[in-house]
């Protein structure tokens, strides 16, 4: 697996988001999922991102059994400050000094580790200066309980002001051929200030799989049945752009998830995305986008069959969508 940096911190080029081992996409199989992850680390896919909200703890609970033997392997990312998730909007955060402090010593306890190698704010507290939560950050630096510090979906504002207050190695955003909304303002931004970007739902939340035909495809328990693009027609205009990328991943020789992924790997080469699977057959089929090459003409032709702003419906519900780019 290639190398990527972001900042300082070397990682690979692809990384995995487990959040649903855990939640979200279905039930949780632990013994499946601990297969993934050692797969993963097989493969070189060394970048694991992990969250305190996601299963209520389940999940760094799960990466730390996986990872226990074989923690040197690991870029371990995790994050802290949601409080609260209902219907796919965030509805309680904290980033106080003093909830930084215990929510880092709980991840630590749940990870089975002494340290985490990047730990992200998961929201902006609207009620906490941006100041305030990244020198708490700051001093879990200089304590050796965390390595570097990452924000999560914030505005561009928010990078410069923590930036001066102690450097900013990765922004994790929402990143696709089909969401894009970090590429005028965050992204320069970033370019500017030397701090790498992290993809979350980097092939639109399964979208661009070519596995997706209807809203019956997922289960009662799914939560994008909540969320505005996969909502009516929404759904319908946005499976037929996928189903352009599925035309063109033929001609490529590739698979629609690789050619979306090596897509997004050409943006920047300080871009490390996180695409999420519970299944090995899936870890594999990503992994391998990394040694997809594109050609500025195919980049070219990608970018026709799906222009930016060509998706329909926003990305999360209205209160979702309150929590994102402060």
């Amino acid at each position: 697996m290639h190398k990527r940096m972001l900042g300082e911190l070397e990682v690979s080029a692809l990384g995995l988001g487990c959040m649903g081992m855990s939640e979200t996409y279905g039930p949780a199989d632990d013994a499946e999922s601990i297969g993934v992850l050692h797969r993963a680390l097989d493969l070189g896919v060394s970048f694991l991102d992990t969250a305190d909200v996601y299963g209520t703890g389940h999940n760094e609970e799960l990466v730390g059994r996986a990872i226990k033997d074989r923690r040197d392997e690991v870029v371990l990312a995790t994050k802290f400050g949601i409080l609260e998730v209902v219907g796919g909007g965030v509805v309680r955060v904290d980033g106080s000094p003093e909830y930084v402090r215990g929510a880092v010593d709980r991840s630590l306890g749940r990870l089975g580790t002494d340290h985490i190698d990047l730990y992200y704010l998961h929201r902006r507290d609207p009620n906490v200066p941006i100041e305030d939560t990244v020198g708490a950050l700051a001093e879990l630096v200089a304590a050796g309980k965390i390595r570097h510090i990452g924000l999560s979906e914030v505005s561009a504002d928010t990078l410069r002001r923590a930036h001066a207050v102690h450097p900013i190695t990765a922004l994790q955003s929402e990143l696709s051929l089909f969401n894009r909304g970090i590429v005028d303002d965050q992204l320069p931004v970033c370019r500017e200030l030397g701090i790498g970007v992290v993809p979350y739902s980097p092939v639109g939340r399964g979208m661009l799989t070519g596995n997706l035909d209807t809203l019956r495809d997922l289960g009662e328990g799914d939560f994008r049945r909540r969320l505005p693009q996969f909502q009516g027609e929404n759904l319908a205009r946005n499976i037929a752009l996928a189903e352009r990328i599925q035309g063109l991943a033929t001609t490529l020789g590739g698979t629609p998830v690789q050619v979306a992924l090596a897509w997004l790997l050409a943006q920047d080469e300080h871009i490390a995305p996180i695409p999420g699977t519970k299944r090995v057959r899936y870890l594999e089929e990503n992994a391998a986008a990394a040694d997809v090459r594109l050609t500025a003409d195919q980049l070219a032709e990608i970018d026709s069959a799906v222009p930016g702003g060509s998706v329909a419906g926003d990305r999360y519900t209205p209160q979702g969508m309150t929590a994102v780019n402060r």
